[in-house]
This record gives C-alpha cells, structure tokens and sequence, in this order.
C-alpha cells in the first residue's frame, strides 16, 4: 500500500500510466472487424446468472457464434444451461488459458464477472485486440475505471460497450430528442430512487468481521474467483450474486442500478464528475456491507449553458424522495426488467428520477422507461410542440455486435460509460467512509480526505495480478 500512497496525488498516477503507453509490455494484439455478412466469434466469460443472460441475448442477435465459455465455477448448477445450450463450445476455468488457446479464434468477449473481476479480463482483452461487452458498473474502483478508459483510448479499433442495455433502447432516444428540442432544459435537480429489497437487508449490521470460512465447492476456482483482490475465506455469502452486498466486492444499489437510472441524465446534461459527493444519510452504516438506506448527494458545476445540478440518490425500503404535486400512480412498469434474484418485489415507488428543471418537471423510471411530464395537464398543453423520437436501429446487443462489424457505433462505450462508473465509485466511498468527498473534476482528486483519496485506486493487486495495471 506504501507504493501506491507515497505517489504524490492520483492525477499523477494518470499521467505516468499515460506516459507508460509506448512504453508497455503489452501483447498488442491485432484488432480483426467481422466483416459485414460473417458472424462474430463471441466468448463468455461468466456464463451463470446475470452473465448467462448477457450471452443469451447476443446470441439471439443471430450476428454471433458462441466460440468459447469461461467461468471459474464450471459446472456448478448455475452454468448448466449455457453449458447444456453451447455443449461442443470449448469450456475453460481461467480467461488467461483461454486466451492463450483460443486468441486467435476469438474476435469478441462478454464479461458477466462479479463487478471486481471485470478489470483483469478488460485489460487483458483489449490488449489482445478483441471487442469489449462489459457489465455495469465498468469497474469497482475509481482508478481501474481510469485504466480501462486509458486502454480502450490507446486501442481505437477496439469496440467497447458497458452492458446498460437501456440506454439503447426508448429511454435513450427520447432524452435525447427532448433535451435537443428544448423540452429538458436549465436542470438543476434530480431525485434518483431506487426502493426495492436489497439482498443484504436483514442482516445484522453490528458484524465486526466477515463470515466464518466453508468449505469450497468442489466446482470452483476461489483463488481464481477473487482475482486481483487480497484475499477472504471463502463464503456462500460472497458468491452467486452475494457479492453484491460487501465493499470489498460490489457496489451495492448505486452501482446495480444507477447505470440504469441516470445514464441518460448524465451524458445528456454533460455532466461529468462531480465537485462534492455527501453521505446526507445512512441507516445501519457498517464497515463491511452496504447500508440498509443510503441518501446520498452528487454535486455538479454548472457546463456551458446549463446551471449547476445536484442529483440525491435515495435507497432503502422506506427512503423515498420528496414527491411532487401531480406525480400521479406509480404502476409496476414493464419496460423495467426483473433482477436475476427472480421478479420485481413491491415497492413504494417504481425505481426511477424525478427530473426538475426551470420550467417543466419529469417523472422516468428505469432501463427502457420514458419520461412523462407532469402533472398531467401540463403534458397535455405540450403534447402537440413534443419533437418526434426516433426508433432504436439495434438493442443493445445488437448495437455491440454491428458495431463489431463495422456497421454502428456503439451507445455505451467506454468514454461515456467509464466518467457514469468513476461518479458511482465516489458515491460509494462517501457510502463507506459516511462523510462529504470534496472532489476535483479535473484533477481526478478527493481534496479534503487523503485515506478516500488513497481509496480511489485501492488496495494493491495480489501478486501476479499487477501486469494489468499498466496501460
């Protein structure tokens, strides 16, 4: 840890990973575009659960062939369907002897890892040469976000994609028709909620140490499975999803849903970074997992023409945002897909934002849902001036896919996506820590506390693991 703190400052450890471009030990491999009438040789890596699906839905495409799957937990009952659906396709246990078989079959990989494990596998695709499909959030630190938009810059003809597959979809293209017609203007606030049961809401959040130490199925890889990360006990809690709920391996509600509750917002309004992220309030704060409730807030200086804006994120059963006169119902919305864990359980509010801008408020939801204005007569004095939404040419899947074809750009690549990441990064530390994070955008610097600053690149990798750290 000395090493990484005694650099003066994390703008500093940017600029050297940048200058290290020339002078890196990298394989560079040669990036290959499928042509226009050929199908893409996809693999997966991580073929259960949510992983699973991501895979299922390229191949439904029907503009890819499945080459090659990898999990460090083959054969366990979660992989059986992938395993079942693909039974002559190559199965691996580790990505690296995977890309050291098969790299010259491979034009393409899905990365459906825990949100730790996304980084190695990234950087070391990306360096091969081959496209990207990674899920949200990019990365679980604020310096490997950093890295992976590095490499994917140093490697053009690489196309990445972060897996928030709304932002493909109807949400993306009305946001963006409505913000360029003038209808979503002068923002300066927006309520983002997300009140469902999270998996680790029950527990006991007086634990002062993780959970005791079981015995590893015989199906998986631990050692694998941590990847980079100094090392833990194995525990079912930590697997299948679990993973979710720690600090030292997920990112919790913010990081599970914000990519789908703010994409637009933030790469329409520009946002960026922000100036200051605050842990306003915390209930059942511990250092291990995640609060029962969190609001928090995420400061944003004003860009241009457009004021400053201050998004609050709300979480927790019972932690909802304010709610404005005229909102209206908040019924189950079938654009909003179930989590892996099973169907959408009740809440009191639909995950989704609360838009207020000078003149207009918005009410959204999730993934694919559009806006409305409300209350409702004031959207039915503006429906006849509301510009015209294009289609969708592609889901994202296909959007992923054609782009590695040569035939789309990607909506969700790594320079739109990796900025959204590094913004819940810092709600996170502020999550952890329970404090206010006073931030430079430009810098990349947490100015008022060394230890988040230090937290900002994290722990050093385990031994074996660094090569992936450099650009």
């Amino acid at each position: 840890m000395n090493h990484y703190l005694s650099r003066r400052s994390f703008i500093s450890r940017t600029a050297m990973a940048g200058g290290a471009v020339l002078l890196s030990n990298s394989i560079l491999g040669q990036v290959k575009m499928a042509s226009p009438n050929e199908r893409v040789n996809l693999a997966g890596i991580g073929i259960g659960n949510r992983g699973g699906e991501v895979i299922k839905e390229l191949y439904k495409t029907g503009l890819c062939n499945i080459v090659a799957l990898c999990d460090v937990d083959m054969g366990a009952k979660h992989t059986q369907e992938l395993i079942a659906m693909f039974p002559d396709v190559p199965r691996y246990q580790d990505f690296r002897k995977m890309f050291d078989e098969m790299g010259n079959k491979i034009d393409a990989v899905t990365v459906g890892t825990p949100d730790f494990a996304h980084f190695a596998i990234t950087m070391m695709a990306i360096d091969l040469g081959k496209h990207v499909y990674v899920e949200k959030p990019m990365a679980k630190t604020f310096w490997e976000v950093e890295l992976m938009m590095q490499k994917a810059k140093k490697f053009p003809k690489v196309v990445t994609q972060m897996g928030n597959q709304g932002h493909s979809e109807a949400n993306y293209f009305q946001f963006k028709a409505w913000k360029d017609a003038g209808i979503i203007k002068d923002v300066t606030r927006i309520d983002a909620h997300m009140n469902m049961p999270r998996r680790w809401h029950g527990w006991d959040t007086k634990i002062s140490n993780f959970p005791a130490a079981e015995k590893i199925p015989e199906t998986l890889d631990w050692e694998l499975w941590q990847m980079q990360t100094l090392g833990h006990n194995y525990n079912k809690d930590f697997i299948n999803g679990q993973w979710r709920c720690w600090f030292d391996f997920g990112m919790g509600a913010l990081g599970d849903w914000g990519a789908h509750i703010l994409d637009t917002a933030h790469q329409f309004l520009n946002l960026g970074l922000p100036t200051a992220v605050e842990a306003v309030s915390l209930e059942g704060h511990n250092s291990f997992f995640f609060p029962m409730s969190s609001t928090l807030k995420f400061s944003f200086a004003a860009r241009k023409k457009m004021p400053a804006l201050d998004i609050n994120w709300y979480d927790g059963l019972d932690n909802l945002p304010p709610i404005p006169e005229g909102y209206g119902v908040s019924g189950l919305d079938p654009n909003i897909p179930p989590p892996s864990t099973g169907k959408i359980e009740p809440a009191k509010l639909n995950p989704g934002k609360i838009i207020y801008g000078k003149d207009l408020t918005f009410k959204g939801g999730s993934h694919a849902s559009t806006l409305q204005i409300i209350p409702e007569a004031k959207a039915k004095d503006l429906a006849n001036k509301l510009p015209v939404v294009p289609d969708s040419p592609s889901n994202h899947f296909a959007n992923f896919l054609k782009a590695c074809k040569g035939q789309e750009e990607t909506r969700s690549p790594f320079a739109i996506a990796g900025p959204l990441s590094q913004v819940f990064c810092l709600g996170v530390l502020a999550q952890r820590l329970n404090g206010k994070l006073q931030f430079d955008p430009q810098k990349k610097e947490i100015v008022n506390d060394k230890f988040a600053q230090a937290l900002l690149v994290g722990p050093p990798p385990r031994k074996g693991w660094e090569q992936y750290y450099v650009v």
